[in-house]
């Protein structure tokens, strides 16, 4: 589903010199009728208060014709004589010329600032960028090294003593290698998700749903490692079709499933539950292991954030992606977690349901 996003910056940017003229001239306006109560000198102050707060927000030369037309205009509409540029008295024509030297000094200084903030602002920006990029190095040559070693290993084991293998051996072997393959593609599959997150290029592929059917999917892909785990879903029938990108609601699931299989000591609980209340499908996903710290909470979602003082694998993605996509229905997601207590996920997604089903539920 493409989205056309149009920025108020560049909005702002586009007309921001009749912005400034409309501004001047109104306030000019409202100062003319008020001279009396002022005089003509105050009218110069506001002016170049009006000029300064140009300064922070518009572009050098906008500021620079704001600052020349609101100088004309209080000579003009309130230096006496008035309806002329002429300036009667010496104190008049050195306040004149102060207003002009203190507006170009006040706009030059203040570009100069924002010029120095942008400047900051991209050096921050590429040492951040090299510091993503030298953790996702790090992250990979750890996470990939392993797979890599066993699918090399496995394969010249095979390829030298071929001869001497047991069937069973060479079928041990292969099996390693499909393993460590599936694992190499989730790894794969973890930084092109990332990626699209990143750059902002996921399109909604918005179809009708069944929720149930979904999560089913995520348990199939997961069987062979929830051996040691005991799942608790209990498949709502009432629950209507949700409109929805299965796909990336289905891998939402599974990265938190399979976070709690990764974290979690053998014999853990975990439970899945849907509901539909409120124009929203929540889905939540609990365990019964050993949580999350108190200080860790605030990290969960965080790019390559893995458990301190944790042996488990993984390159800290699956969380981080897991929200990128939600986020992209519109949706919430939390966790939930008291240390010693297990892990509560909470998924929150607006969404639009069936016409049929929702004249069934009627």
């Amino acid at each position: 589903m493409p989205f056309v996003v149009v920025k108020k910056d560049s909005l702002l940017k586009r007309f921001q010199l009749p912005i400034s003229i409309l501004i001047i001239v109104g306030v000019s306006i409202v100062l003319f009728y008020t001279v009396q109560i002022w005089g003509y000198r105050v009218p110069a102050l506001v002016l170049l208060m009006v000029v300064s707060l140009f300064a922070l927000v518009f572009e050098i030369l906008t500021v620079i014709i704001s600052s020349i037309l609101s100088a004309l205009i209080w000579n003009f509409f309130f230096i006496p004589p008035l309806f002329t540029f002429h300036i009667a008295n010496g104190e008049d024509g050195l306040m004149f010329l102060m207003y002009f030297i203190i507006a170009l000094v006040h706009t030059t200084l203040s570009f100069k600032i924002k010029e120095a903030e942008n400047l900051n602002r991209d050096k921050e920006d590429k040492e951040n960028t090299i510091k993503l990029y030298n953790t996702l190095l790090n992250s990979l040559s750890h996470e990939l090294k392993t797979p890599i070693s066993t699918i090399i290993g496995a394969v010249d084991t095979i390829n030298n003593n071929e001869a001497v293998l047991s069937d069973s051996n060479k079928k041990e072997l292969i099996s390693e290698i499909g393993i460590a393959g599936l694992r190499l593609n989730k790894e794969v599959e973890n930084l092109l998700n990332m990626s699209r997150l990143e750059s902002g290029s996921i399109k909604l592929k918005l179809d009708w749903s069944d929720i149930n059917e979904v999560i089913f999917i995520v348990l199939s892909k997961l069987d062979d490692k929830l051996v040691n785990h005991k799942i608790n879903f209990d498949a709502k029938d009432s629950l209507p079709l949700f409109k929805i990108d299965s796909l990336l609601i289905e891998q939402v699931v599974y990265n938190i499933i399979h976070n709690a299989i990764l974290y979690t000591p053998v014999g853990t609980s975990i439970s899945i539950q849907v509901h539909f209340e409120n124009e929203k499908c929540e889905i939540t996903i609990a365990d019964n292991g050993p949580g999350f710290p108190a200080l860790e909470l605030p990290k969960v979602f965080t790019m390559f954030y893995r458990l301190p003082h944790h042996k488990t694998g993984g390159s800290g993605l699956g969380l981080s992606i897991a929200k990128g996509f939600v986020e992209a229905h519109d949706g919430k997601i939390q966790v939930i977690s008291n240390e010693g207590n297990g892990a509560k996920f909470i998924i929150q997604l607006p969404v639009e349901t069936s016409y049929l089903k929702n004249i069934n539920n009627e």
